[in-house]
């Protein structure tokens, strides 16, 4: 891949990266909540959903999404429960109780990773994105399996890199909102975003 292609590919890529999201949301919330680490290692499952768009993309399986309105809906309602299972889960959390990351042991991580994962598959317009994006820097005449995965890997690290951004945020957060009335307030905020967000997934459509 050439030195024109990335230099025109990662500063559009980490833009969708850095774009506000549920994922990104959820990261800054992780971090206010149990800490810069656990929010960091909370998002490989983020990444791992979107290592396995990623493949779909390069595979030609994504063309499912496109062509079948039963399956695209199907991701799409699961998708938008879960976030508003979650948005509930938020805004009726327990603001009193100090929950940091020393606090938090293994199947908690497992717990936060799995949320990540979860939200980042349930949307079905996340592949869409790989589908549509990704292919405008691929050079039909190259190797395009070796070009999908190069970009693929620059995508993922810079979503890392986004994750580390929104928990450094999150982070600062934590010692703004100390007070657990300003923890309802934060949550509660976070929550509306995660509903409206899940209301705007239902109201999407393929593109």
């Amino acid at each position: 891949m050439d030195i024109m292609t990335l230099l025109l590919f990662i500063p559009a890529c980490f833009a969708l990266n850095m774009s506000p999201g549920p994922n990104n949301l959820m990261a800054m919330n992780n971090a206010t909540r149990y800490g810069f680490q656990s929010a960091f290692f909370a998002g490989a499952g983020r990444l791992i959903a979107f290592a396995g768009m990623i493949f779909l993309a390069a595979t030609g399986l994504a063309v499912i999404l496109h062509t079948s309105e039963i399956v695209f809906m199907m991701i799409k309602v699961i998708g938008a429960c879960y976030l508003f299972w979650l948005a509930f889960k938020l805004w009726t959390a327990d603001t009193a109780n100090s929950d940091t990351a020393q606090t938090q042991g293994d199947k908690k991580q497992f717990e936060l990773m799995q949320q990540e994962f979860l939200l980042a598959a349930g949307n079905p317009k996340a592949i869409l994105i790989f589908t549509a994006f990704l292919p405008q820097f691929i050079n039909p005449g190259g190797n395009t399996e070796l070009q999908f995965s190069q970009l693929g890997s620059t995508f993922l690290l810079l979503e890392w890199v986004a994750i580390a951004i929104y928990a450094l945020f999150g982070l600062y957060l934590r010692q703004w909102f100390a007070n657990p009335q300003k923890k309802e307030i934060f949550n509660r905020s976070c929550a509306t975003f995660l509903a409206c967000a899940g209301l705007g997934l239902l109201l999407t459509r393929r593109s």
